[in-house]
């Protein structure tokens, strides 16, 4: 396979999971799948990722999904 053809999937994949996460979280049901309220949502935690507690909020948001992660992990057992 050529090489763009590899790069195309490896990106498409990537965006499938990160919408995914957006159906995981529940945001896409809670807001009846507006991609334009989606898209202002992820504008909004940019900008919060903008400011001056961008180290702190970040540590906030990987903590909780870690803690997500793992709750789902162990109910699926």
């Amino acid at each position: 396979m050529r090489e763009w053809a590899i790069k195309r999937r490896e990106r498409t994949r990537h965006l499938i999971e990160l919408g995914g996460l957006a159906v995981k979280a529940g945001l896409a049901d809670l807001i009846a799948d507006d991609r334009a309220a989606i898209y202002g949502a992820l504008l909004d935690c940019a900008g919060r990722l903008g400011g001056d507690d961008h180290d702190q909020v970040l540590m906030l948001w990987k903590r909780r999904g870690k803690r997500a992660f793992e709750s789902e992990s162990e109910q699926a057992r």
